[in-house]
C-alpha cells in the first residue's frame, strides 16, 4: 500500500481489490487517530502547545506559558517587572508613599527603588545669629552646584568699621566687579560711569555688602540686607561668577544705599570657606531680632 506524502498514512493501491477496501480505510482511520491523539483531553482555558519536535506532537498547557512572564507576578496596582539578572523578571512592588519616584540604586536586587524627591532646591547649612562679632566664618560648605548666602538685620555698634565678605579668607585674591547698579540717596551709579562708587563697595579681595557704618536701628530698612549667589564654587579649574544684592543705610552719610552687582572670582581655587571679617575700625556687627544669617547649598 501506498502512504501519504507528509504523515505518512496508510492508502489503498490503484490495484488493490475491492474487498481489501474495507481494510484499507481502516488503516488509515487507525493511523489518523493515533496520530492526533494529543488533540483529546485539556481543559477549559488550556492551549495547544507543541511537546517536542517530533510531528503531531503537542500538549494541553495552561494559557500562561511557563517560558512567559506569568499573570500572578503581578501582585497589586502599580506593581513593575523589573530584571535581577539576565533571563529572570522580578516583581518590583509600588512605592508605599505618594510622590516617591523610581531611583536607580545598585545595591538593590533589582538595581532600582522606590524613593522619595529630595525636598527642594536647597538645603539649610547653616543659620547664625549674630551677636556682637567681629568676624565669622563658614566653613563646612559641603558639595553643591552653588551656594547662597542670604541675611537680614545686620546692624553695626557705631560708625567707622567696613566689614567684608571673603572665599578662603584670602587677603589677594582679584575679585572683579563686572556689572553693577548702585542708588545711593537719590543718585543713580552705573558702574564704569564717571563719579562710580560702586568701587568703594567692592574690589581687590573683597566685597562690602555688610554696611558701612550702618549703626541706625529705625527698622528693616536701615539695617543691611542682601544675598549672595555664588556659582560653580567646588571647581578647581574656573573662576567663579557671583551675583550679589543689598542694601543698608550709611548713618555717617545719612543715606540709603541699595546695590545689585555680579561679581567674578578670579580664583581657580575651589571655595571652601566663606569668611567675613572686619577690615577697619573696632566696632561690631550683630542681628537684630527675628532675623538671621543663612547659607544654603543649592543643588
Amino acid at each position: 500500500m501506498p502512504n501519504t506524502t507528509n504523515f505518512n498514512f496508510p492508502t489503498p493501491a490503484d490495484t488493490d481489490l475491492v474487498k481489501d477496501g474495507a481494510l484499507a480505510i481502516r488503516n488509515l482511520a487507525n493511523s489518523i487517530d493515533t496520530a492526533f491523539v494529543d488533540l483529546k483531553g485539556g481543559t477549559t482555558g488550556q492551549v495547544l502547545s507543541k511537546n517536542s519536535n517530533t510531528d503531531l506532537d503537542y500538549a494541553w498547557v495552561a494559557q500562561d506559558d511557563s517560558n512567559a512572564i506569568q499573570n500572578a507576578i503581578i501582585d497589586a496596582k502599580g506593581d513593575l517587572i523589573v530584571g535581577t539578572a539576565a533571563d529572570t523578571p522580578a516583581r518590583l512592588a509600588v512605592g508605599g508613599t505618594n510622590g516617591h519616584v523610581l531611583t536607580v540604586d545598585s545595591g538593590e536586587a533589582s538595581g532600582i527603588k522606590w524613593a522619595a524627591v529630595a525636598a527642594g532646591g536647597m538645603t539649610l547649612i547653616s543659620e547664625t545669629v549674630a551677636s556682637a562679632l567681629s568676624s565669622l566664618s563658614f566653613s563646612s560648605l559641603g558639595s553643591y552646584k552653588q551656594l547662597l548666602l542670604v541675611w537680614s538685620g545686620i546692624v553695626h555698634s557705631g560708625t567707622g568699621s567696613d566689614f567684608s565678605i571673603r572665599f578662603n579668607n584670602d587677603s589677594t585674591a582679584s575679585i572683579y566687579q563686572s556689572e553693577g547698579i548702585r542708588v545711593a540717596g537719590n543718585s543713580l551709579q552705573i558702574s564704569g560711569a564717571s563719579g562710580d562708587s560702586l568701587k568703594s563697595e567692592s574690589g581687590g579681595s573683597n566685597i562690602f555688602p555688610f554696611g558701612t557704618s550702618t549703626n541706625l536701628d529705625a527698622g528693616s530698612q536701615t539695617l543691611s540686607n542682601g544675598f549672595i549667589l555664588i556659582d560653580n564654587y567646588t571647581s578647581s579649574t574656573k573662576f567663579k561668577t557671583i551675583d550679589a544684592k543689598w542694601s543698608y543705610y550709611n548713618n555717617a552719610s545719612d543715606t540709603y544705599l541699595t546695590a545689585n552687582c555680579i561679581f567674578v572670582y578670579q580664583s581657580q581655587t575651589a571655595i571652601t570657606s566663606l569668611d567675613i571679617v572686619r577690615l577697619s575700625g573696632s566696632q561690631t556687627f550683630s542681628n537684630k531680632t527675628n532675623t538671621t544669617i543663612r547659607l544654603y547649598g543649592v543643588s
